[in-house]
């Protein structure tokens, strides 16, 4: 092609047919029209290579070459404006096109579940140790005095209390979770209710908060120190770690994850050696995070089976999410006992 054509964009190869044709065409010198062709030579010896074919624009290229058609100007001048009205429509399209697109992929993606996790009270008003609540502390305690006429396998055990420490540091609803008798049982809560305490917080407020207490009868007949135990707690909820794919894009299957738990049973104080077993309880978790249907899939048998299965039910989750959207799921929980 030589210096003196000029490019001219889209001609149609054959403007006898309709519709859009898009071919790039050139020039020459001569205003032959060489639509998808090239000239190849010094532009006098009209030495054409042609792809489609070529049509003249006026008589005078045709009379140079008669073997091309003639191309009226008018002609040529309504082909480029229905290319360029072609090629608006085009664009429209496209941009269309790139939004259903983007509108498709966005569509695909998973909505990213909204998993914060924030401490509330139970229906009574009273919360539970967990990462926004901290736990209530035994400020003074009171020694429990060992109690009179103790047959000789008794002489040593323990009694667990669970109770609610209010907002004022003050022992309220004491119940017993593990007795070891009348006497003792007593004993242990005329000094919990004797002792000091200071009450949990959430953002630096104080508010009545559940604990257990643990009180331990030795062999030596001494007094016994009351001590704090947390076996019922609230959870962290996941990270976005768990939540998420390597690319920070939200995963579109996530698992029940747990956010309370209990624990199955009280370790022996006494045990010097202990070892830990451990049961496995699955569970089916609804889209309300509770559990509904809590079955043991390998037992250790001698009643703790059924201590893991009571531990579970108390349990509460997120629950399990497909593309945002909670179901119901089940997963398996290892529940753990110290044995001796």
């Amino acid at each position: 092609m030589t210096a003196s054509q000029e490019f001219i964009a889209n001609k149609p190869c054959h403007p006898e047919r309709t519709g859009p044709q898009t071919y790039f065409s050139f020039r020459g010198p001569r205003r032959q029209v060489f639509v998808c062709g090239v000239e190849f030579g010094d532009g006098e010896s009209k030495d054409l290579r042609l792809h489609f074919g070529t049509y003249a624009k006026n008589f005078r290229d045709r009379t140079l070459h008669p073997q091309l058609p003639y191309i009226p100007d008018e002609r040529i001048s309504s082909n480029q404006d229905n290319r360029s009205e072609i090629r608006l429509i085009q664009t429209k399209l496209a941009c269309a096109l790139f939004t259903l697109t983007a509108a498709a992929l966005y569509a695909q993606q998973p909505a990213s579940p909204n998993r914060q996790v924030h401490q509330t009270p139970d229906q009574d008003g009273i919360y539970y140790t967990g990462p926004e609540v901290s736990s209530p502390v035994l400020v003074r305690a009171i020694l429990a005095g060992y109690p009179s006429n103790v047959p000789q396998k008794d002489v040593q055990g323990m009694t667990v209390l669970a109770m609610v420490i209010d907002a004022k540091g003050i022992p309220r609803h004491i119940q017993v979770l593990h007795s070891h008798g009348d006497g003792f049982d007593n004993s242990a809560i005329a000094a919990v209710k004797a002792s000091t305490f200071e009450p949990g917080k959430l953002a630096d407020k104080p508010v009545p908060v559940w604990i257990d207490v643990r009180v331990v009868f030795h062999a030596d007949l001494s007094q016994a120190v009351p001590q704090v135990l947390i076996t019922e707690r609230d959870l962290p909820g996941p990270t976005d770690a768990q939540l998420e794919d390597k690319h920070h894009n939200p995963l579109s299957y996530t698992a029940p994850f747990p956010i309370h738990t209990v624990d199955a049973d009280f370790t022996d104080p006494f045990a010097r050696h202990p070892y830990v077993q451990v049961a496995i309880v699955t569970v089916l978790v609804g889209v309300d995070g509770l559990p509904k249907d809590v079955r043991v899939s390998r037992g250790l048998g001698f009643g703790l089976d059924q201590k893991a299965k009571a531990a579970v039910e108390h349990y509460r989750f997120l629950p399990a999410t497909k593309k945002g959207k909670p179901v119901e799921e089940r997963r398996d929980i290892q529940v753990s006992f110290a044995k001796f």
